[in-house]
């Protein structure tokens, strides 16, 4: 049967079914309209002039709820237009990993007797199908017996093998079950007081305060893997520096203090180089200048960064240069753009992309490759985007906003531009502003840290699962076995064996 089969032959169900059709693609236009909206809109936007992509699939996501809730409306309608062909949208309906277990059903025909014959049909082939099913997350009790001996001639000698150490001695959580509400809070950002929920769902009493016992001492057990992350990335001749609040509650002047997470990460996968990529956070109770030069000491090479004063100080000691960020840059243009459109805001951003354009078709190469290329290519468009700030900066006044953005571009020349001549140091810090979006998201969930204690242990638990994640490696097997060695008592003189980059899956190592 043809589509037009199943259409009304009478005018009034023809008029209703165009309607409801019109009201269906009005719909779906204004839904894909206020995206397109937010797309131009974020043309020369925030950090990576594009929508947030976590924002856009949110956005996405509802136009593909309300499409599936059409066809299957549509396919739950009356019989005859079951039997139209019905319009097909191209899903990726998922990949199911071949690693999976499968369980099998059949469903096989009762009667194999053939009706004009009466012999037995045999078989030619089958149709085979498979769905992807979940077993709710299960709990088990591991019940650990010690049996004690004594001779039955020799009184006074009882044996018995010593108990296994724990993480929480006399507790009753396991080092698995530890890591998962550890990746729970700071890898999947849900409180503790909702995972108590879940686990009164399933029938555990758990109060929150039990769960807060259970993070504390798992990161005071991390804080030596911690440290080192941060001594090895330190080692590094290139690092991106970023802070960030941490609000703390702060229960003397009841009220919330802002607390600072700073974050030092390491990436040189931009330029094909081999050290696995990193970050590490550490908190301080305050943003003063002073903090980076205590955190990074030791640190000597190039540290990208926005503009903040306190790594001016850092510099002055000599044996760290400052390359500043492209993105800072571009941003104060664009919130002048947002707020009130201007020629030299618009011509501005359009200079700036031209950079990044370049800096798109030379990402993966080599440091020296990189470089030449930027000589090359981005060196004369720098030259003359400098010419052209100094020009409109002569011509607007010295006391509006475009006039300020200009001034902080050309203020910070020498560190913008010092990519110019490395290839290992990248346009933008966004490498670092990426690592402190969890974080955000943290916050957001979490809404404060309880005290500066609980905000170092954010610092010492979130670093370990982000460098997981930069790394490809599961948080949550990582924790678990960290925990576990350290439990055991892991040598402290193997503790490289500790940390996320000895957990690199061995295609990435051979990759790398």
């Amino acid at each position: 049967m043809s589509p037009s089969d199943s259409l009304p032959t009478d005018l009034d169900g023809l008029r209703a079914l165009l309607l409801a059709e019109r009201a269906h693609h009005a719909e779906e236009l204004e839904r894909l309209t206020a995206i397109i909206k937010e797309l131009q809109r974020h043309r020369f936007g925030r950090r990576a002039e594009r929508l947030d992509p976590e924002q856009l699939a949110l956005a996405l996501e509802d136009v593909e709820q309300t499409l599936a809730a059409a066809d299957a409306a549509a396919e739950n309608d009356t019989t005859a237009q079951k039997q139209a062909t019905p319009r097909r949208r191209h899903i990726n309906r998922g990949a199911l990993p071949v690693h999976f277990p499968r369980e099998e059903i059949v469903i096989d025909v009762a009667d194999k007797t053939c009706a004009c014959c009466g012999g037995l049909k045999h078989r030619i082939g089958e149709d085979v199908s498979e769905r992807l099913d979940v077993i709710p997350a299960q709990f088990k009790v591991i019940v650990t017996r010690r049996p004690k001996y004594a001779c039955q001639v020799c009184a006074g000698e009882v044996v018995q093998a010593p108990a296994l150490e724990r993480l929480i001695e006399n507790g009753i959580p396991t080092e698995t079950l530890v890591a998962h509400v550890l990746v729970a809070k700071y890898a999947d950002h849900t409180p503790l007081y909702r995972q108590a929920q879940i686990y009164a769902r399933q029938g555990i009493a758990l109060d929150r305060s039990t769960l807060a016992d259970w993070v504390g001492r798992a990161a005071f057990a991390l804080r030596p893997v911690h440290a080192r992350l941060l001594e090895q990335l330190k080692q590094s001749t290139k690092l991106f520096a970023d802070e960030t609040t941490a609000p703390v509650l702060d229960p003397g002047r009841g009220r919330v203090k802002k607390g600072q997470l700073w974050a030092y990460a390491a990436d040189e996968r931009p330029w094909a180089g081999r050290a696995p990529p990193g970050v590490a956070y550490v908190y301080a109770p305050d943003r003063k200048h002073a903090r980076p030069a205590e955190h990074l000491a030791g640190f000597s090479g190039i540290l990208q960064v926005d503009g903040y004063g306190a790594y001016a100080e850092l510099a002055q000691r000599g044996d760290v240069a400052l390359a500043f960020c492209w993105s800072h840059v571009r941003r104060q243009f664009y919130e002048i753009q947002v707020k009130t459109p201007a020629p030299i805001a618009t011509e501005a951003l359009v200079r700036i992309a031209a950079l990044y354009a370049i800096e798109a078709d030379i990402r993966g190469l080599a440091a020296d490759e990189r470089r030449q290329a930027r000589q090359r290519r981005t060196k004369p468009l720098v030259d003359d985007l400098r010419l052209w700030l100094e020009a409109q900066l002569a011509a607007v006044s010295g006391k509006s906003t475009i006039a300020g953005a200009i001034r902080y571009a050309l203020s910070r020349w020498e560190g913008l531009t010092r990519f110019l001549d490395d290839g290992r140091i990248e346009i933008d810090s966004n490498v670092v502003e990426r690592s402190i979006r969890p974080i955000a998201l943290g916050r957001k969930n979490h809404l404060f840290a309880g005290s500066d204690g609980g905000g170092e242990q954010w610092a010492v638990i979130a670093s370990l699962v982000e460098t997981c994640k930069m790394n490809a490696v599961d948080p949550q097997a990582y924790l678990h076995d960290v925990l576990s060695k350290i439990v055991a008592r892991h040598p402290m003189g193997r503790i490289d064996e500790l940390l996320p980059f000895a957990y690199v899956p061995a295609a990435e190592k051979a990759a790398a």
